[in-house]
């Protein structure tokens, strides 16, 4: 019987046999001389390492072998034979080179450590402590009355509850209406205490209540709030017209507070108007002596300069009223019709159209764009927006 084929095996003499081929060792790549390596005990201990093959630089240095063979044999070349460059810095010696560690102390013992927690300094003790307040009073109030703390809506309720006020800054406050609107309303016999018509707009109270508007009681004051509205041109700025045209109260949206005008925009005017239930803010906004900025963009027709409207800022008297500092500005021009920004400060009935119609040009469109910090941007025409109460608290501290 013949033998089995192996695999690859086609039975010719001097075949090929696959599969059975062996792999050719790889070349061996020249490296680095090996180093025998030492104890580190025999290197510690100053014997002198033995090393089979070192390579040493040029200048001296060792490039193989151990880390300590290599320092000490370069330290022996750079003294012995090659000299160090004088340029080139020698290496700091190691740490363990330069000072011995120093052994631990234990001639001293160390204290025992106090792990008992020390009471605070003029702490109650844990079972005569308060339980802690989760919220703060509204106000505290002094022996005279006055009151030291809380926020400023509590302060400003308080005092009006306590101290004798005129009856009409009393309603004012709390947002019935202005106080030349509260005069008219007295004098046509509109306002009652306990049932008896008020006569003199000089009563003196010291609360609102019994008081009552058209024969309904006057609601306890809220805290103060601000609201900007896009007024529209066509509605004055009035609660009722005896002409019977629309008014601002007309295009409000349904679900406002009682609210009043902070200022008057022309029937023809548009643009930003504030709205509030505070009438003593009102009048404070309104006053010239705060020095609350007003600015409005005007598109007028005629012939204006830069230099003619920078003359109106030291003031200018027309039909013997003086109208403060105006600080206009040229802002386009488009064929005989100009854009004017035009900022101002008093607020005077119909103050910016008189400015310009002195100046010989015609007003065409008058839009209010900001009242102090409050701006326009992008509101929409007929809508109303709420001043936070953070931001309006805020923007009270700078009235002066």
């Amino acid at each position: 019987m013949s033998a089995p084929r192996r695999p690859g095996d086609d039975g010719r003499p001097g075949a090929k046999k696959k599969g059975w081929a062996k792999a050719k060792p790889k070349a061996k790549r020249p490296g680095r001389p090996r180093v025998r390596r030492e104890p580190r005990e025999a290197a510690e201990a100053g014997a002198e390492p033995a090393v089979k093959q070192v390579r040493v630089r040029k200048d001296g240095s060792v490039a193989s072998g151990r880390q300590d063979v290599r320092t000490a044999r370069a330290r022996a070349a750079a003294a012995e034979t090659v000299p160090a460059p004088a340029n080139k810095r020698a290496r700091p010696p190691r740490r363990e080179e330069a000072s011995p560690v120093k052994p631990a102390r234990t001639d001293r013992p160390r204290p025992a450590r106090d792990t008992a927690p020390r009471p605070k300094k003029d702490a109650p003790a844990q079972s005569d402590a308060a339980p802690r307040r989760t919220e703060r009073p509204a106000a505290r109030v002094r022996k005279d009355g006055s009151v030291a703390a809380g926020n400023r809506a509590a302060r400003e309720a308080h005092h009006a509850s306590r101290e004798p006020q005129r009856i009409a800054k009393l309603l004012a406050r709390a947002g019935v209406a202005s106080r030349r609107e509260i005069e008219r309303m007295i004098a046509e016999g509109r306002i009652a205490l306990n049932g008896t018509v008020i006569d003199t707009p000089a009563t003196i109270l010291t609360s609102l209540a019994g008081v009552t508007v058209d024969g309904q009681p006057v609601a306890a004051t809220e805290a103060s709030r601000l609201f900007l509205f896009h007024k529209p041109t066509g509605l004055i700025t009035a609660a009722f017209d005896p002409a019977g045209r629309a008014t601002i109260y007309d295009r409000l949206p349904p679900g406002l507070p009682r609210v009043i005008p902070v200022g008057r925009l022309d029937l023809n005017t548009e643009g930003l108007l504030l709205l509030t239930n505070d009438g003593e803010l009102k009048r404070k906004l309104e006053l010239p002596s705060t020095g609350i900025p007003r600015m409005y963009r005007a598109r007028a027709y005629g012939e204006v300069t830069q230099e003619m409207l920078e003359s109106l800022s030291d003031g200018v008297e027309i039909d013997g009223i003086r109208y403060g500092p105006i600080d206009a500005n040229l802002e386009r021009r488009t064929g005989r019709n100009v854009w004017i920004e035009i900022r101002i400060t008093e607020g005077k009935n119909r103050e910016v159209r008189r400015v310009l119609e002195y100046l010989g040009l015609q007003v065409s469109r008058l839009i209010r764009t900001a009242y102090g910090e409050f701006v326009l941007a992008d509101l929409p025409v007929g809508q109303v927006v709420e001043v936070r109460q953070h931001d309006l608290e805020e923007f009270r501290k700078t009235i002066r």
